[in-house]
């Protein structure tokens, strides 16, 4: 869900080829969620092998990672750990948000309304522990390092991209730039249009970034205070302020120099420890046991998993591991094959 502050934000539009060459830490379970909710049949329903097993998730990260690839952008997975226990409150909100999503679903296939089919049918994924292990499975199957946060993945890859081990962190949620991301890359995996809420319109949905320095000059403030922003409009670890925005938040931070200014001027009296939440970004759950490595594909591996598991088409599983592989072959004769690995 993450921290809704992207109104006020310094977003540029890129093409995913600025990005060749770079080590991105990716946010697993932000990315993997995404393809669950968008990777869907006509009706609504996430793709299935032939046992009825889910397998939007696989598809995603196999042909999106491999788009990757073939750009030479070099993805590392990084996956979250034990949730924080300020998360239950979040978890339990969105249990409770699936659960009437199931229901609307319900009626509105009962009443033949498509669009509202697929609208409730996205809002209805879960992202299961077998999920997230062949999920692992798959990326290593690819030759992909695999790193296991020790709580928010995104925490992890913040301090990967501010140690200088990855370029930049590429997640759809704007929590990383709390946790002090200097660049957040969005889009990255998404392809195609996307609807606006409410709305018949689509938009082109295009591969962004995000620096969290010209973020900071450009509104006028430090990181301190666009955690508070992100306080006040609520986070994964508490609710939001009542009848306030991220406008009304920016104004409020730039106004005052501390947040118990802000809680009195807002006379709202939260019922959580705002300086606890404001640690937790400041100084992020981070783990140094891993090691960023990247291999050939493994072909086998990858064909037991997809197509002899769970039905892929084995010409087009094929075909797609063969351009991985020329794109890595390309790459050691232009120069060494160091480049790659």
């Amino acid at each position: 869900m993450g921290t809704a502050i992207g109104d006020l934000l310094e977003k540029k539009e890129i093409e995913l080829g600025e990005l060749s060459g770079k080590k991105l830490g990716v946010d697993s379970f932000n990315i993997i969620y995404q393809f669950l909710s968008t990777i869907r049949s006509q009706d609504g329903e996430p793709l299935m092998d032939s046992q009825g097993r889910i397998t939007s998730h696989l598809t995603g990260l196999f042909y999106r990672t491999a788009n990757l690839l073939q750009k030479e952008i070099k993805p590392v997975f990084v996956f979250d750990g034990e949730p924080h226990e300020l998360k239950a409150g979040t978890r339990d909100e969105r249990k409770k948000v699936k659960e009437e999503a199931r229901k609307k679903l319900e009626q509105a296939r009962k009443e033949g309304r498509k669009e509202d089919i697929k609208k409730y049918a996205q809002q209805t994924s879960v992202l299961s522990e077998e999920m997230i292990g062949e999920a692992k499975k798959l990326i290593k199957a690819l030759g992909l390092p695999t790193i296991d946060a020790p709580m928010d993945g995104e925490a992890q890859v913040a301090v990967m991209v501010e140690k200088g081990e990855c370029f930049g962190c590429v997640s759809q949620d704007y929590d990383a730039l709390l946790y002090g991301t200097p660049l957040l890359l969005r889009n990255i995996t998404v392809t195609g249009k996307r609807k606006l809420p409410g709305k018949n319109i689509y938009i082109d949905v295009m591969p962004e970034k995000i620096f969290l320095k010209e973020t900071l000059e450009k509104l006028g403030i430090d990181r301190n205070k666009l955690i508070w922003i992100g306080i006040l409009v609520g986070t994964d670890f508490n609710e939001k302020f009542p009848k306030i925005g991220p406008k009304t938040a920016l104004e409020l931070v730039k106004k005052f120099e501390s947040f118990e200014e802000i809680i009195k001027e807002t006379k709202h009296e939260p019922e959580f420890n705002y300086e606890e939440i404001e640690k937790i970004f400041l100084e992020p759950a981070y783990s140094s046991d891993y090691k960023i490595e990247f291999k050939q594909p493994d072909r086998q591996k990858i064909i037991e998993l997809l197509v002899e598991e769970h039905n892929f088409s084995r010409e087009r599983v094929e075909n797609t591991i063969n351009k991985i592989s020329e794109k890595i072959e390309q790459q050691g004769e232009q120069s060494s094959l160091k480049k790659w690995f």
